[in-house]
């Protein structure tokens, strides 16, 4: 009579499903940021917010924003770079930065340091308020004289709100749309914004010990983002010009407000549930 060794068998069951998972999760990672690329190409940004809500639906929000780091620091940098005023807009824009980072890097809470619920509800939360300010096309203006108290206030806010939830938009975004920027210095300011709330994210989630091959399943394989963010950037750049900006944003908003609430309404099902 043979005798199967049922352990071996369990542990090469698990480890077959593991890696079909892993496999899975990846190719969900490569599809989100091809997307989030192509929406950044074309609207000048999205690609933070995109996939930390679509990739907060398959993991914890601490995880996606690792994965997030590179892509949004290589588009962010390329877009920043890509014009003529950056000098001008750094010197104007320095106290928001300033902030940014001192708000990232000291915020009381933190993707890591959140319930997963609590921070893929934030996440949620954020998503809808800065999709319904776009959707309302909520028309600001910031007075000169008190822009450099409102745009280090602002960076501080902002921070924090990274430091939690992973999306730097709100209430930067807003803040850099009611300067009265021109078309081209908006989207660099934008650049700019972003690369250095991503670099601050970095710091915060380094300091945390979230940026190990082990802190993940499947270690770094999820590097694969990077180069589909690039395409779908390429892409949504070549698309620019063939698309109707204003109706792409309105389908941009309306997605991200279905997320948000997605993400909220589930987050309050699993703690009610446990």
């Amino acid at each position: 009579m043979v005798r199967m060794n049922t352990n071996n068998i369990d542990s090469g069951a698990a480890t077959v499903m593991g890696s079909g998972h892993d496999v899975f999760i990846l190719g969900v990672v490569v599809a989100v940021f091809l997307l989030a690329g192509l929406v950044k190409g074309v609207v000048g940004l999205g690609l933070p917010t995109l996939s930390m809500g679509l990739l907060a639906s398959v993991m914890p929000p601490a995880h996606a924003a690792v994965i997030l780091v590179l892509p949004s620091f290589l588009t962010n940098a390329w877009q920043m770079w890509n014009g003529a005023a950056l000098g001008r807009l750094v010197k104007r824009l320095w106290p928001l930065q300033l902030g940014v980072v001192a708000g990232t890097l000291w915020a009381p809470a933190s993707l890591v340091t959140l319930n997963a619920n609590v921070a893929s509800a934030g996440l949620g939360a954020a998503l809808m308020v800065y999709a319904v300010m776009g959707l309302a096309a909520v028309a600001l203006s910031v007075p000169r004289r008190g822009e450099g108290f409102l745009s280090g206030a602002t960076g501080l806010i902002t921070g924090a709100i990274t430091a939690a939830t992973g999306v730097f938009v709100f209430p930067a975004v807003p803040y850099l749309q009611a300067l009265s920027l021109k078309k081209d210095e908006l989207v660099q300011a934008l650049g700019l914004s972003f690369t250095v709330s991503t670099v601050a994210l970095f710091g915060r989630l380094a300091l945390e010990g979230s940026f190990t091959a082990g802190a993940m399943p499947g270690g770094w394989g999820w590097l694969a983002a990077l180069p589909a963010a690039l395409l779908g950037m390429a892409a949504g750049q070549m698309l620019r010009g063939r698309l109707d900006e204003k109706n792409f944003k309105r389908v941009f908003f309306a997605g991200l407000l279905a997320i948000g609430l997605y993400m909220v309404i589930g987050s309050a099902i699993r703690w009610l549930a446990g």
